[in-house]
């Protein structure tokens, strides 16, 4: 099995339940640890964003997951009906690293997942939001 759908609502603790069974879908399909993990992450990153954004961390809605193995990639597609993203722009990080004491509490999800995945992509079409991330192996 190469494909699998999750149907998971819109609360942080879901989402941390939800985790390992990516990872055994992914180990199964032979998917080494490296990829697992920067997988793994990028998706909590993603949907706890989705909670927390798209939603206003209100529990639930709907969050509509699809990973799907193909040749050499694992296609994530997360799908929410909450609030689109207004910000497309590509996340960046600025700040000073010298200056420890006032490093952002937060607003680094994105450039993480940008960092982990090969391609990201995101559209709202009639409500629905879906942001798809790609990770080559």
């Amino acid at each position: 099995m190469n494909r699998i759908q999750y149907l998971i609502d819109s609360s942080f603790r879901e989402i941390s339940s939800f985790s390992p069974k990516v990872r055994s879908f992914l180990e199964k399909n032979s998917i080494s640890e490296e990829i697992i993990n920067a997988v793994d992450i990028s998706l909590v990153e993603a949907l706890n964003n989705v909670v927390e954004h798209a939603y206003s961390m209100k529990q639930g809605n709907r969050i509509e997951i699809n990973i799907e193995i193909v040749s050499n990639k694992i296609i994530l597609q997360l799908c929410d009906w909450g609030i689109a993203r207004t910000n497309l722009e590509k996340a960046k990080l600025d700040f000073d690293p010298d200056d420890i004491d006032n490093l952002p509490e937060g607003g680094m999800g994105l450039f993480i997942i940008e960092q982990l995945m090969d391609k990201t992509e995101y559209f709202s079409n009639e409500g629905k939001n879906t942001y798809m991330m790609v990770k080559f192996f």
